[in-house]
């Protein structure tokens, strides 16, 4: 019997082990990679960073450590874009889970500047450097696990939990760093703090035994059949769709800056003015928890209306967020507080990210798909979500006020919302999607 006259009940258990694993899988590596945003807000810049007397000095500096690890996630999405591209997703996907797990379950052991001086942060650097690079590679393979196993009708929906594996990555590193806070604090800064980083190898082994066990996708077995494989596939990605990587890469810019004004920087903002470090780490929890159904709504909705407008739905409410996001934080209520984190995260940055995978596979050709989205995705990722704690640290440092990290969102919202027009109509019509030939989830 072929695939396509199988009963749709045996239609279901392979596309959703495809969501399954993606969804389990990148909330592993994600908790890896967001414990460093939380330490750098939280504790990093006393223990690797001290710096005169001033706290933000030291938080700026771990933040300077936060957009290296941005800075080496394009080497990371070269080389396993390769990967995914010449030998399989599932491949490069084990490879960039084993570098993240070691990577930040050493970082639990690494020994504090008041113990080696300044080789405490050269070693921090040189791991958070790995992690970016693991990170690099994971995304795109990811998301294409479940959009190259799905059909055009549901690709939005599907796709979107992928990135509830992100939010759910969030909400585990968020809520590791408010458990270890409960400890008395000189506790907490000799050893409570290693505890989330060192569970890390724990995670490494249950991600790696998901992944091991999973089946190709079916787009880049079809593609191994049927046509020669690149010799450098970035090349080709970069020859054969310019304009489609540097439209991916606007698409990103509020998208993944903004995300981190609202997340990282927005915790050192609220202890600079008086708000309870553990509200603002149960208020990212929150959101970001609440966020995983808002990622796959905003999928579903871009099924039926297309990815431009929920995209730029997400785009326009971040920029009118911009500057009462800081001002809930200023009321330092609990429900005024953790509604801001709610709308910011939830809604706003929801409809970006939640829209983006399907987004981004239907830009690119299947046999550099996984490169094209590496590429984009993280180089964009370096100016964008990488610099922008630091930047507004900066600016808070220096104006002692959030209007103008207020305004620098809404700049990133500006640069998103061209990218936006510039896609055209082609590739993100809802129905277009629903016009193409569709086949049935890929099975065995």
């Amino acid at each position: 019997m072929s695939d396509h006259q199988l009963p749709s009940q045996g239609l279901r258990p392979r596309v959703h082990r495809y969501v399954a694993a993606s969804l389990v899988g990148n909330a592993l590596e994600w908790y890896d990679f967001f414990l460093y945003a939380t330490a750098s807000a939280v504790v990093f810049g006393r223990l690797f960073f001290p710096a005169d007397t001033d706290p933000l000095v030291g938080t700026m500096a771990a933040f300077a450590g936060f957009a290296v690890g941005f800075a080496a996630r394009p080497l990371g999405g070269l080389i396993f874009g390769h990967i995914g591209d010449r030998l399989g997703r599932k491949r490069s996907l084990v490879l960039t889970l084993a570098i993240m797990g070691i990577s930040t379950a050493l970082m639990g052991l690494l020994p504090t500047y008041a113990q080696v001086g300044l080789m405490a942060p050269v070693l921090l650097i040189l791991l958070r450097i790995l992690q970016g690079i693991a990170a690099g590679g994971e995304w795109g393979g990811g998301v294409l696990l479940i959009s190259e196993n799905s059909n055009s009708s549901r690709r939005g929906m599907l796709s979107a939990f992928s990135q509830g594996g992100i939010s759910l990555g969030f909400v585990l590193s968020s809520l590791a760093f408010f458990l270890v806070q409960l400890l008395p604090e000189p506790q907490f800064l000799a050893w409570g703090w290693r505890v989330p980083f060192l569970v890390s190898i724990l995670l490494l082994g249950v991600g790696a035994y998901i992944r091991f066990r999973l089946p190709e996708s079916k787009d880049f077995s079809e593609v191994r059949e049927t046509k020669p494989q690149h010799r450098l596939a970035a090349v080709e990605a970069l020859r054969a769709h310019p304009r489609e990587i540097l439209i991916a890469m606007g698409l990103r810019v509020a998208e993944n800056g903004g995300s981190y004004i609202f997340l990282s920087f927005s915790i050192v903002y609220g202890v600079h003015v008086g708000v309870d470090k553990g509200l603002l780490l149960m208020a990212v929890a929150v959101s970001m928890l609440v966020s995983f159904g808002t990622y796959v709504f905003f999928g579903y909705l871009s099924d039926r209306i297309g990815r431009r407008p929920v995209y730029a739905l997400g785009a326009v409410g971040m920029g009118l967020m911009a500057f009462p996001f800081f001002s809930m934080i200023d009321a330092n209520t609990p429900a005024i507080v953790i509604l801001a984190f709610l709308i910011g995260n939830g809604i706003c940055h929801g409809a970006m990210i939640g829209t983006q995978p399907a987004f981004f596979h239907e830009l690119f050709s299947a046999e550099v798909r996984y490169s094209g989205m590496a590429i984009a995705h993280e180089v964009a990722a370096v100016f964008a979500g990488g610099f922008a704690p630091l930047i507004a640290t900066a600016l808070l440092l220096n104006f002692n006020s959030s209007a103008p990290v207020s305004v620098y969102v809404i700049g990133m919202v500006l640069i998103t919302l061209i990218a936006v027009l510039a896609a055209g109509q082609k590739q993100t019509s809802g129905d277009t999607h629903r016009s193409e030939k569709t086949t049935p989830e890929h099975v065995s």
